[in-house]
Order: structure tokens, then sequence, then C-alpha cells
């Protein structure tokens, strides 16, 4: 008799670019290689420069919209697509890659009911949120609350968000599996150690930082830091895009180092991190960020903020933490960072081996195959 196998549907509003979607990308890849795995990705839409990214043999599911664009409510759309895809294809488990898609899942919890099975959230975002006002700050405990008791399993990315998901969700321990961020897959840990080593040093300091133009990046308060330090021949580089260029561009001007700060928009990301000297996040919040990871794999020395209760253990001696939202701070330490030592850069490497996609797609697939033999034997347990 052929075994059955477990059937998980991710969804994603689009292959616009992000963290999340690309580490979902990744994962998706990994888990077709099981075979007692069975992937059916479903798409808001279509549309980004991530569909390059789509591992080969990987089909999708969609639902046209017609005429009517739907990336002003995207939200909605895919709350609308994941309904039909749920009721037509009946799979055992859906993952929901990231904090974004987390009311895509309530919403599904509820429309559904008991046809509705297990979720699992990965968690990809501070659940803190100190960067909010108060008001807002409690509306969004309300909304972890929320998520606590309709979601049904939720993934951490480091150990100290365990604790961190039980106290803000409201959730037993059994209900949370650490899973290190799959960042990076197997073949990518070698090529990024080479790139480090074959790092060369330029006229002046390189400084780098990878990420969507958002408000969540703060990349103008980088750009203040390094205008406090930056000499004539250094150069920051910001990868990304979003709608945040405008005021970047704008600071750079306004603090008279246009000329040193390029943002080049998407690109890939290996030669950003071959060019540069320092790796700098200058986020208000995050989880765990795939590009720390890489640049630290790469042997770059990272100065980060304090932006997670995960970032002190990553980054460790390979860098320096400092406040959030301090420019002074972020300066100086941008100013002091030595580059690694060849010891450094091989320990950062192979502290890094712990964050690729084939260690977590297992952890994922027996986390899957769990839930769904709890929904298929215990159905009252698994409403409940």
């Amino acid at each position: 008799m052929t075994e059955q196998r477990t059937v998980i549907m991710p969804f994603l509003h689009s292959f616009e670019p992000g963290g999340v979607e690309r580490v979902a990308l990744r994962l998706c890849g990994a888990w077709m290689r099981d075979p007692a795995v069975d992937v059916r990705l479903v798409m808001g839409r279509d549309s980004g420069p991530l569909a390059a990214d789509l591992p080969a043999g990987l089909d999708f599911d969609m639902i046209g919209s017609g005429p009517v664009p739907t990336a002003g409510w995207e939200t909605l759309w895919l709350i609308i697509v994941m309904v039909v895809m749920v009721r037509r294809h009946r799979p055992d488990v859906l993952f929901a890659a990231g904090n974004t898609y987390a009311v895509v899942a309530v919403a599904l919890k509820l429309l559904l009911g008991r046809a509705c099975p297990p979720v699992v959230l990965k968690v990809s975002n501070d659940l803190a949120r100190a960067d909010l006002p108060a008001p807002a700050r409690r509306v969004y405990r309300w909304w972890l609350r929320v998520q606590g008791r309709m979601i049904d399993h939720f993934t951490g990315l480091a150990e100290p968000m365990r604790a961190e998901i039980a106290h803000g969700m409201g959730v037993a321990g059994d209900r949370i599996t650490v899973i290190d961020d799959p960042a990076l897959a197997d073949a990518d840990v070698t090529t990024l150690a080479a790139i480090g080593a074959a790092r060369q040093p330029a006229a002046g300091r390189r400084y780098l930082a990878i990420g969507r133009l958002a408000a969540q990046k703060n990349f103008p308060l980088l750009v203040e830091a390094f205008a406090r330090v930056a000499g004539p021949r250094d150069r920051l580089a910001i990868i990304g895009e979003g709608g945040a260029r405008g005021r970047i561009e704008a600071r750079a001007t306004a603090l008279g180092i246009a000329d040193r700060v390029s943002l080049p928009g998407h690109g890939a990301i290996a030669p950003a991190l071959a060019a540069a000297d320092v790796f700098v996040l200058s986020s208000d919040y995050e989880a765990l960020p795939a590009v720390v990871v890489e640049a630290l794999a790469s042997g770059l020395p990272v100065i980060a903020t304090d932006c997670s209760v995960s970032m002190r253990g990553l980054v460790g001696e390979f860098g320096t933490i400092v406040p959030c939202a301090d420019a002074a701070a972020l300066a100086a330490a941008m100013q002091a960072q030595s580059p690694l030592s060849k010891t450094q850069h091989a320990m950062a490497a192979t502290a890094m081996r712990r964050f690729t996609v084939e260690r977590a797609a297992g952890v994922y697939g027996r986390l899957f195959m769990r839930l769904s033999s709890r929904e298929r034997h215990e159905p009252a347990m698994a409403v409940a």
C-alpha cells in the first residue's frame, strides 16, 4: 500500500521581493524533494521578480482577477483565493510564511471553521514592537493574543523566540517549534565563505545594507549615521526597493552625501556582499533577518540595532549591537568596527551552517506530518 503523502499549502501574495517570500520559495523547493510531502503553492498574483526563484517543476495555483488589479487589496484577495483553494484541494496543513500572513490565517480559521486544516505560522518579526506608540502597541498585543487562540502552531527562527512567542501570543510550549531561519542552502555557505576569502580592501570603507525600502528598516537613520562618519572615499550602498526611496534620497541630499550613497534597487546579494567591508542593519524591529546570516557567512562584520530578541545571539562576537533609533551610537559603531580576522571569518561561516534550508525543511516536514496525523486521527482535539 502506498503511504499517504502530506499535502501542505503555502500561500503568498505575489513574487514581489521580500525575505519572507524568498525563504518560502526556498522551502517549497526543498519540500518538493521529500517523497512524503506534496506541495501546493497558492499565489494571490503572479507578478514580481521573485518568479525567477520559483523552484523548477513547482506549479502554483492562482485565480485570475481579470482586468481588476488586486495589489491594493491583496490581503482580502488572498483570503478569497485561499477559501476556494482549500475547499478544492483539501490540504492537510496550511503554511503562513510570515507575520504579514497571520490575518489570512485567522480569516481562514473563522471562515472555514472545522473544514480548515491546521495552520502553521512562521513568526518572522519581533513581537515586542517597542517602536509603536502605546495605544497602537496595546492593539497589537491584543491581535497577537487573537492569533494565539486561532492558529494551531507557531515556529520561531531562533531559540530566544520561543519565550517571546509563548508570552506574546499566550500559547503553550507544545504549540511552538524553533526552526533556525532557513536563509541559506548548503551550497550557499561554501559560496559565501569563498566570497569572504577573496574580498579585497578598497580605498575607502564600504558600508552595505539590504532590505525593502520601508519604514521598518529605518534607512534614513543609517544615512544620518553614515553622514557623521563618512570620509571622502567611504561609500554606502542600500540594496532594495520600496516606498521609502524618496525619503532616503532626500535625507542623503540634505546631508550633502548623495554622491556617496547609492540605491541601485533590487540586485543579486552575493556581488554586493563581495564589494562591502561592513554590513549594517538599522531596523526598528526584526525577527532574524536572512541578510544578516548571509553577511556573516560571507565574513562581513555586522553592526545591527537591538531590534529583536535574537540579534545579540546571532551577531555575537562578529560585530556590534547598538540601541534602536540612535544615530550617534550607530555612527560610533560604524566608525569603530574592524574587519573580521581569518579565524573569526571561519567561525562565522561555521556558525551560519545551522541556518540552511535543507536542515529546516526536514524539521518542517516532520512537524507537518505530526499535525496532519493528529488532524486525521483526532479531529475533535484539532478543532478544539
